[in-house]
């Protein structure tokens, strides 16, 4: 079995990662697996669609007329030539929202070709006008037709036309022209989402796998020595992670946090600090890592992960402090809470006061330890990267049969 993967980046950022190791692994099970991007980081042996220059001028067109993906029309007849070349026997979709692609272009020619193509919800772009998300603008227009976008000028801006009408229409009429479409969600949440879309109403098959966690170097280490080193060996440790930190990943909430918390406590954020804002000494920054045994220390020395996102389709680094045997406490909004099992932290309602300030004394009120066992056995039944890929293998194989 061949199978072609495009996405919009290979090796970094989330997706990029993930699609290297589900490249990876696939080729370790028999299956070619081969993958287009439009920033390859220097991979050869990945196809690169388009160049910067490219991805400029379609961002600048996107912005200009409101309608994403419908420009790099060249890019796309070479891509769509490669595919000719390469045969594969399945087509799967990513991240394509990344001004790359002409996806009516793209899709028009897997109609056509009757190309089994399978597509990875890593968030709602698929299935609206635009959105990549919408649960806080609370707009649900995408379950019939989408029109007079309340997020026109947010992501991907739209600077003076609102063109999500048409947009979701053709995405509509595209996506259920694929005889052979299959729809993967990361969560139920978003699995969910779509199966009320129009887009879904002739898919084959409709289904969540997560994301998965590399459980060979996400796993509870020895930490003792490094909170020492860290002057941090008496304290309560509550962990946050993101890329770079500001006000969309929650550092207002954190900073607040901070004022609250008893002196036996302290905050640890990993992750890329914020300009000009100046931390309480109960605040420690150590700045963004990119190596997965250093992440996997920090989550196994803390007590606690905190996150204050309430617009998730998975929660990746959730994922992670849990199979380092850390608990969460989250937002019991969109997907978060499916990554909080049982014993596994808590979920808590957006609107109770202080609600995640309690959750955390209350875990620390039980202790981690008891908590523990539970985080480490939910992310190794739900996120194993060999069995992830196991289940993509039989979808392939289901959707070509």
């Amino acid at each position: 079995m061949r199978v072609l993967h495009i996405n919009a980046v290979y090796k970094r950022y989330s997706t990029g990662r993930s699609l290297m190791e589900l490249n990876e692994d696939l080729n370790a099970n028999g299956v070619e697996s081969y993958c287009a991007c439009s920033r390859t980081y220097g991979c050869e042996n990945v196809y690169q669609i388009g160049n910067e220059r490219s991805i400029k001028t379609h961002a600048l067109m996107s912005r200009l007329t409101g309608m994403q993906g419908y420009f790099s029309k060249e890019n796309t007849r070479k891509l769509i030539k490669y595919i000719d070349e390469l045969k594969p026997d399945i087509v799967h979709l990513h991240n394509l929202h990344a001004n790359f692609i002409n996806l009516p272009m793209l899709l028009k020619y897997l109609a056509k070709n009757d190309i089994p193509t399978v597509i990875s919800l890593y968030d709602c772009w698929f299935f609206t006008g635009k959105c990549m998300h919408y649960t806080t603008a609370g707009c649900y227009k995408w379950e019939t037709l989408c029109h007079d976008c309340p997020q026109l000028h947010e992501g991907n801006d739209s600077w003076f036309f609102d063109r999500t009408k048409k947009v979701h229409s053709d995405r509509i009429k595209l996506f259920n022209a694929i005889p052979r479409l299959a729809i993967v969600g990361i969560s139920d949440w978003v699995t969910n989402e779509c199966r009320r879309s129009p887009i879904a109403k002739n898919a084959k098959i409709i289904k969540r796998e997560y994301l998965w966690i590399d459980m060979e170097k996400f796993t509870p280490v020895p930490a003792e020595e490094k909170r020492r080193e860290m002057g941090i060996e008496n304290k309560f440790v509550i962990i946050g992670v993101a890329e770079q930190w500001g006000s969309a990943k929650g550092l207002p909430q954190f900073l607040e946090l901070a004022e609250k918390i008893s002196d036996d406590k302290v905050i640890l954020l990993v992750g890329n600090p914020a300009e000009g804002v100046t931390l309480p000494d109960n605040v420690i920054c150590i700045g963004r890592t990119n190596s997965q045994q250093e992440l996997a220390l920090y989550y196994s020395l803390a007590d606690v992960f905190v996150t204050f996102s309430y617009q998730e389709t998975f929660g990746k680094v959730s994922a992670e402090a849990l199979a380092c045997g850390t608990p969460v406490v989250c937002y019991n909004s969109t997907a978060c809470p499916e990554l909080v099992g049982d014993n596994c932290g808590k979920a808590v309602n957006i609107d109770e006061k202080d609600g995640i300030f309690k959750a955390i004394n209350e875990i620390a009120a039980n202790g981690k330890k008891s908590y523990s066992d539970s985080c480490v056995r939910f992310a190794r039944d739900n996120f194993s990267r060999a069995n992830i890929t196991k289940e993509f293998i039989k979808l392939y194989e289901d959707l070509t049969q």
